[in-house]
């Protein structure tokens, strides 16, 4: 992976945060990639229907959406996720989660507006086939339930359809409305879906899920619970992984959803056209709502689930330990696209609408091919394209420690495997670049830790200590405790968990950056955090 970037103010914070985001990353929550469990059974019950998402700004905004048709009998992934259920209506629409080779079925309901009239599933890239569901809901009046549309069998107003297909490719893929598709789409009918690798196809290189890998713990760290789906993305030994997050890039123009609202209302359920009797212009289109799984900042740091948002239950919020791979399953929905910035490293991208970037391989033993895929400075996202990535954080490249060794009296030392990095398995600081190892921040004895620095604390009117502030530019334990001084760095109180959270924070953003707002008010929008934490700070994607 290529050097750490750090060319805007907001590239590294450092914990360090501007008065209007204190207290935000106080009870900062992560993400995962939460889902409807389909791997045992991969069949799926869902309803289009309507309901009001929220802002931060505090609007409240008329959306359409999938979600369950009953909120019993679901399970959930991961399952250490407590607290998971499925509305009746989410945007985005549930995850679904199933196993490549497996016959899913998919029953849509349509419960969407009378003047909505029909609606759809397409799931692009598999071989579908569709019909009325065997069992039509009593409020299917329609003498055809399952009617031709442009792209796909669609389901009359309260009937339903059954879509079936075999999940022939592995990764991350998307699912949308084939109906109307600049007005549903837009209103919010769209969602993921993940295809696991087979058990049985997992290369023998990467460490299964439910066991806790040597790359997850150190000192003062062994509960660290695996959140991952599978043990690699695909079924090749260059798709191993740490951990994962699911992100969904999408925007609204608030002007078509309340046109929207207001025409269904005035219809008061008296439509009789199957092309339903809205009249809503979708164009010119100008979108002011800019969403990362359906939340805008700040409040896609809220946890998955979280009850003040019961119609938008996913986050966005990736968290990782340095020298970790970190999937990034990643969507573009809506109508733009949008130039995502992971800041601190560039992203590998492994495939593309589960299509691995291959190149034949002439000297390794992988079969006949090696992954060949883009280093992305933004993972800019096509509408209904969707791709898989590793991003990796290891400080390689800062030409400073950031574990501040090289202190008097300091005995550590740095054991580089073949790549250079440090490969003691249970040291807080494995996976250091031993190449920097005690090399100072700074050349003036002010620098180091010891001798007061080096950070100088920042004018409260233009910045402050939030919970999360560190007070050092170091990473890992060591920074924190040694922190001296007449004014203890960092102050009493000011983080979550002294000795141990003392970590960086990095900005996650599109390169829009009209996009980064919320109703044109920064910040906003399509922005989140990556925080890197020291391993012996346990993440705990739970929350």
């Amino acid at each position: 992976m290529r050097a750490m970037k750090t060319h805007s103010l907001f590239g590294q914070l450092l914990r360090a945060t501007p008065v209007a985001l204190v207290g935000l990353l106080a009870s900062t929550a992560n993400a995962a990639t939460p889902g409807l469990d389909g791997t045992t059974t991969p069949s799926f019950a869902l309803t289009a229907t309507d309901a009001h998402i929220s802002q931060p700004d505090g609007a409240s905004i008329y959306a359409w959406g999938y979600g369950c048709t009953s909120a019993t009998g679901q399970t959930f992934l991961p399952s250490a996720i407590g607290g998971a259920a499925c509305s009746t209506m989410q945007l985005p629409a549930p995850t679904l989660i199933v196993r490549q080779g497996a016959t899913v079925s998919v029953t849509l309901t349509n419960k969407l507006p009378v003047a909505a009239g029909n609606t759809s599933i397409l799931f692009p890239g598999f071989n579908v086939t569709a019909a009325a569901a065997t069992t039509q809901p009593t409020t299917c009046t329609a003498a055809t339930p399952a009617q031709v549309g442009t792209l796909t069998i669609e389901a009359a107003h309260g009937c339903a359809v059954t879509y079936t297909f075999t999940a022939t490719t592995e990764g991350t893929h998307s699912y949308y409305s084939g109906t109307q598709g600049d007005l549903q789409v837009e209103m919010g009918l769209y969602g993921a879906i993940v295809v696991l690798p087979l058990p049985a196809a997992a290369p023998a290189a990467c460490t299964a899920v439910g066991t806790v890998p040597a790359h997850f713990v150190a000192q003062g760290n062994t509960a660290e619970a695996d959140f991952r789906l599978a043990s690699s993305a695909y079924s090749h030994s260059a798709t191993c992984y740490d951990r994962e997050y699911l992100f969904q890039f999408s925007e609204m123009d608030q002007r078509i959803h309340t046109q929207a609202e207001a025409q269904v209302l005035a219809d008061n359920n008296s439509c009789a056209k199957s092309a339903g009797c809205l009249a809503v212009s979708t164009e010119p289109y100008h979108p002011t709502y800019f969403m990362i799984n359906g939340r805008s900042m700040p409040d896609d740091m809220d946890p998955n689930y979280a009850a003040q948002y019961p119609h938008q239950p996913y986050n966005g919020n990736p968290h990782m330990h340095p020298g970790e791979l970190t999937l990034l399953r990643i969507v573009g929905q809506g109508r733009w696209q949008h130039p995502f910035h992971e800041h601190g490293n560039h992203v590998r991208i492994l495939a593309r609408d589960g299509n691995l970037i291959t190149a034949p391989n002439r000297i390794g033993a992988e079969s006949e091919y090696r992954l060949a895929g883009p280093l992305l400075f933004t993972t800019t996202t096509t509408p209904g394209q969707a791709m898989d990535g590793i991003f990796q954080w290891s400080g390689k490249g800062l030409n400073w420690d950031v574990y501040a060794h090289g202190e008097a009296g300091d005995s550590s030392s740095c054991s580089p495997d073949s790549n250079g990095f440090h490969k003691v398995v249970r040291d807080p600081n494995y996976y250091e670049w031993c190449a920097d190892h005690a090399k100072p921040l700074e050349r003036n004895p002010f620098g180091a830790v010891g001798g007061g620095g080096p950070m100088t604390l920042p004018d409260p009117t233009i910045l402050r200590n939030g919970p999360w502030y560190s007070g050092t530019a170091y990473l890992g334990p060591d920074a924190s405790l040694r922190a001296v001084g007449p004014n203890p760095i960092p102050p009493s109180g000011t983080i979550a968990n002294p000795g141990t959270e003392a970590g960086f924070a990095y900005m996650w953003h599109s390169h829009n950056e009209r996009e980064i707002t919320t109703d044109n008010v920064f910040p906003g929008g399509m922005l989140m955090m990556m925080l890197v934490d020291p391993r012996a700070y346990q993440i705990d994607e739970s929350l």
